[in-house]
C-alpha cells in the first residue's frame, strides 16, 4: 500500500496503519466464521453429529432483564436518613488567626465492633428456715457459660453465612472467647429444639391454608450415607425435610407434619381405589372396626392381623394400603385442602390435585438432538409454539375469563397433537399430551404458579450447606440444619431479618419482638 506524494508520512502512517489492522481483523474474523461453517458441513457430509447448536431456554429467566434508563445521581441524604446515629463526634481543627468558624461538615459512617465479654453473674443464695436453698435465676437467654448474643452469632454465621464449625472457632479464638468446636457444635445442635419446633408448626400452618405449594429434592449427605432433601413451601414459608428415602411414602410422612396416626376413611379408600388396589382388599380394610391407628408400630400390626403382608401380588397391597392410611391422616388433620401441588414431574410428587411445572416440560424438547436440517426446525418450531403458548398463559393468570379457557385448551390439543416426522420428538408430544390435565391447571385455579422456579432457589441454600459443610452425622444435627435453613427463608419471605428472629427467640437484650412465625403465615393466608 502506498500513499499519495502530497501527504506527510509522519502524520498520515499510523491513521493508514490502524485503518489497516481495523481491515485485517474484521477479515480474519470473517475468514474463521467462513472456516468454522465449511467445518461443520464436511463434518454433516461425513455423517458426524457435529457441533451441536444449544440455545437458552427462553421460558422463565433467571433474571428480569435490565432495562435501559438514564443514569440518576444517588441522594446520600435518603440512605443517611435510614441509619441511626449512635454516637457523634466532634472533630476540631487549628485554625489560623482571624478565620472565622462556618459550622460543621457531618459525615456519617458506618462501623462494626466485634469484641469478646466475659460477664459474673453474682446470684444470691439464701437458706430458707425449712431448709431450702433459693439461688437467684440467670437473665433470660442464658444458657451454661454461653451468652444470647454468642449463640446467634454461631447460628447466623453457620446457617445464613456458610461458614463451618472450625472456622467459627478459629475466629470466637481470635475474638478472645474460650470455646471448643465441640461446644460450637452442641450450641448448633443441642439448643434448636425451640427452632425445630416452630419449624414444624411453620409446616402445619403452611399446609393448612396454602392454595399451592411447590416441591422439589436435592441429595444430602447423612451419616456418610447418600441422601435426598425435600423442599416445599409458597411465597410465605419454606421447610426442608432430609431422609434416605425418596419414596413416595417419604413425602407422604413429610406431609402429616409431624402428625404419627395411620387414618382409614374416604380420603385413604379414594386414593386406594386410584392406586388399583383390588376391591377385595379394599373391603377387608373398610370393614374392620379399627380405623384409627396411634403410629407405625399399631398399623404394621394391623396389616399382619389382616394377612395382608402376606400377599404377593402386584401392586403391593401393603404399599398401596399404607399410602393411602398417609394420605387419609393428612386429610383428617385438616392439610392439603383444595391444595394443588406443583412439581418438576417426580413420581413421589404426584399426589392430590397436582400440575406440572411449564419449564421442566419444555425443557424435555430442548433436550432433545435432531439429527439433520428437517429436524432442527421441527424442534425449534415446538419450542417457538410452546413459548408462545406459556406467555398467553401467564396473560390468562392475570385475567383469567371462560371463553379464553376454551380456547386455550383447544390450542393446547393443536400443539401437543401434531406430527412432526421426528419420531422421538412425536412421542414426546403426545406424552406431554396425555398430562394435560396437569399442565393446564392453572386454566383453573389461576392463582398457581406456571413453573417451580421458587422451590428451586429456596433449595439453592440447601446445595450450598452440603458443598461446604458436607453431611451431618446426628440427627440432632440434621433436623437443626433443616429447621433453621427453613425458618431462614421463611423469615426471608415475610420481610424479616434472620438476625431479629434470632434475637427474638434467644432471648438477645433490646432484640425486636417478632410474632410466631406460624401466625404470620396465616396472617398472609388470609389477607
Amino acid at each position: 500500500m502506498s500513499l499519495p506524494k502530497d501527504v506527510d508520512v509522519a502524520t498520515a502512517l499510523p491513521e493508514e496503519l490502524r485503518r489497516l489492522v481495523t481491515e485485517l481483523l474484521a477479515e480474519v474474523a470473517r475468514l474463521r466464521a467462513e472456516n468454522a461453517a465449511l467445518r461443520e458441513e464436511i463434518a454433516r457430509l461425513k455423517g458426524h453429529k457435529g457441533r451441536p447448536k444449544i440455545k437458552p431456554s427462553g421460558m422463565e429467566r433467571a433474571a428480569p432483564e435490565r432495562t435501559l434508563r438514564t443514569k440518576t445521581k444517588r441522594s446520600k441524604r435518603g440512605t443517611t436518613a435510614k441509619r441511626g446515629v449512635h454516637e457523634e463526634r466532634v472533630l476540631a481543627i487549628s485554625a489560623p488567626p482571624g478565620s472565622r468558624f462556618k459550622g460543621y461538615e457531618d459525615i456519617v459512617v458506618q462501623d462494626l465492633r466485634l469484641e469478646a465479654r466475659v460477664i459474673r453473674y453474682r446470684r444470691q443464695r439464701w437458706l430458707t428456715p425449712d431448709g431450702r436453698t433459693l439461688v437467684a435465676p440467670l437473665p433470660a437467654g442464658v444458657d451454661g457459660h454461653v451468652g444470647p448474643e454468642l449463640k446467634r452469632f454461631v447460628l447466623l454465621q453457620h446457617h445464613q453465612g456458610q461458614v463451618t464449625a472450625e472456622r467459627i472457632t478459629a475466629f470466637l479464638a481470635s475474638l478472645g472467647v474460650a470455646i471448643s468446636k465441640r461446644q460450637v457444635v452442641r450450641l448448633l445442635t443441642a439448643g434448636s429444639a425451640a427452632l425445630i419446633a416452630e419449624a414444624q408448626a411453620v409446616l402445619r400452618a403452611g399446609l393448612e391454608t396454602a392454595p399451592w405449594i411447590t416441591v422439589d429434592d436435592t441429595g444430602a449427605r447423612h451419616q456418610a450415607k447418600s441422601g435426598v432433601t425435600t423442599q416445599l413451601g409458597d411465597d410465605r414459608f419454606t421447610v426442608f425435610a432430609t431422609s434416605f428415602s425418596k419414596s413416595r411414602r417419604n413425602f407422604l410422612e413429610i406431609l402429616r407434619a409431624g402428625h404419627d396416626d395411620y387414618v382409614l376413611n374416604a380420603a385413604a379408600f379414594a386414593y386406594m381405589a386410584e392406586h388399583s388396589l383390588a376391591g377385595p382388599v379394599i373391603d377387608q380394610l373398610a370393614r374392620h372396626p379399627s380405623q384409627h391407628f396411634a403410629d407405625r408400630p399399631a398399623w404394621q400390626a394391623h396389616l399382619e392381623v389382616l394377612g395382608l403382608t402376606q400377599l404377593e401380588v402386584t401392586p403391593d397391597p401393603v404399599k398401596i394400603a399404607t399410602e393411602g392410611a398417609l394420605w387419609g391422616s393428612i386429610r383428617y388433620h385438616g392439610l392439603l385442602d383444595h391444595t394443588v401441588i406443583v412439581s418438576d414431574d417426580a413420581g413421589q410428587f404426584r399426589i392430590g390435585t397436582h400440575a406440572l411445572c411449564w419449564v421442566h416440560a419444555e425443557r424435555l424438547v430442548h433436550q432433545l438432538i435432531p439429527f439433520n436440517d428437517r429436524q432442527r426446525l421441527a424442534v425449534d418450531l415446538v419450542r417457538q409454539l410452546i413459548w408462545w403458548f406459556y406467555a398467553d398463559l401467564k396473560a390468562y393468570r392475570r385475567d383469567p375469563s371462560r371463553q379464553r379457557r376454551g380456547q386455550l385448551r383447544t390450542r393446547f390439543d393443536r400443539i401437543f397433537r401434531r406430527r412432526t416426522g421426528f419420531v422421538t420428538l412425536d412421542r414426546l408430544l403426545a406424552r406431554l399430551h396425555a398430562r394435560k390435565a396437569e399442565l393446564l391447571r392453572v386454566l383453573d385455579r389461576p392463582e398457581i404458579p406456571l413453573h417451580t422456579n421458587g422451590s428451586e432457589n429456596d433449595i439453592r441454600c440447601h446445595v450450598t450447606k452440603r458443598k461446604v459443610s458436607g453431611g451431618t452425622w446426628s440427627q440432632a444435627g440434621r433436623d437443626a440444619r433443616d429447621a433453621c435453613l427453613g425458618l431462614m427463608k421463611t423469615c426471608q419471605k415475610q420481610g424479616l431479618t434472620f438476625f431479629d428472629y434470632l434475637g427474638a427467640r434467644l432471648g438477645v437484650p433490646d432484640a425486636p419482638l417478632i410474632p410466631p412465625l406460624p401466625d404470620l403465615v396465616r396472617a398472609r393466608a388470609a389477607t
